[in-house]
């Protein structure tokens, strides 16, 4: 490697890649609250807009500018949660491809991220990459996560910037190399921590929002095996239930996204903390050496 790829400055960088504003409060909130105050520089990219999405709050209805201006308005929910979190944030700048439904399923709308060919969707995030400088990476799965096609191409852009920021035969026009060192798939929806907080609450005779999810899993699985083998075991945990207030802030940032009498918010605070006061990541490639499990997503680079 070059001085540019190994040289490791007093501070540790760390950037997520979300394809939509209020997915990174639900998805490592907290573990970038933490790493933030810590010091380190974090930073969220997100890919789009999120102009085609709905108002799923219903206090939030008849929100005059959720009607007139949905996508400003998520340009201001996401600054209030960047703003709680404590984080650095960059737009990518595409539209919005909306979730398709009905069968068959309708066409994506033409000009859509998810849509655009892979050079061009993820240029900007090269260009990102080279300038901020993370050591560290975090993205969703092939799956993205879950099948919403902008999650999907949020993916591929993420692996393509990782491996592509490197090389100065790409992209010619976005800067000077980068080659980031670690990149981590968020577990967020870790059916491990469904099934912990769900027991927990069983056993103290609690209603648990988790039972549908749980029975949907065993009634998929001909085994009767619960939770499903994940494609991508969790190697890392970082332990940040001290943030999972900020986390929640972030959360509620987004008033037309996210209930706050809704999912997230059906298990107090004291007990996440109690059962699970992790946030879960799998480590999928690593240019230092790395050794699981890990409690830290800089291991190997500090």
């Amino acid at each position: 490697m070059s001085s540019e790829t190994n040289s490791l400055p007093g501070e540790l960088r760390l950037l997520a890649v979300h394809a939509h504003p209020d997915d990174e409060a639900s998805k490592g909130a907290a573990t970038m609250a933490s790493y933030a105050a810590q010091g380190a520089r974090v930073m969220v990219a997100t890919c789009t807009g999120g102009e085609r999405g709905d108002v799923l709050n219903p206090a939030a209805a008849d929100v005059p500018a959720a009607k007139r201006d949905l996508a400003g308005l998520r340009r201001t929910e996401m600054a209030a949660s960047q703003a709680a979190l404590g984080i650095e944030h960059r737009w990518l700048g595409f539209m919005d491809s909306g979730l398709p439904e009905g069968d068959p399923l309708p066409e994506l709308p033409a000009g859509c991220f998810a849509l655009r060919p892979l050079e061009t969707a993820a240029a900007p995030l090269v260009k990102l990459v080279r300038e901020f400088r993370p050591h560290v990476i975090i993205s969703y799965d092939e799956n993205g996560g879950y099948p919403h096609p902008d999650h999907i191409m949020a993916h591929k852009v993420a692996m393509e910037a990782f491996h592509a920021a490197g090389d100065a035969a790409k992209y010619p026009g976005t800067g000077a190399r980068w080659e980031p060192l670690k990149l981590y798939y968020d577990r967020g929806f870790n059916p491990e921590r469904f099934r912990a907080l769900h027991d927990a609450l069983t056993k103290a005779g609690l209603e648990s929002p988790y039972a549908e999810r749980l029975a949907a899993w065993l009634e998929a699985d001909s085994e009767g095996h619960q939770p499903p083998a994940p494609l991508h075991p969790t190697t890392t945990q970082i332990d940040c239930g001290e943030y999972f207030p900020v986390r929640d802030e972030a959360l509620k940032a987004h008033r037309t996204q996210v209930d706050p009498e809704g999912f997230f918010f059906a298990v107090s605070t004291d007990l996440q903390r109690q059962v699970w006061p992790w946030e879960d990541y799998s480590l999928i490639e690593s240019r230092v050496p790395s050794q699981v499990p890990e409690t830290d997503l800089f291991a190997g680079i500090r």
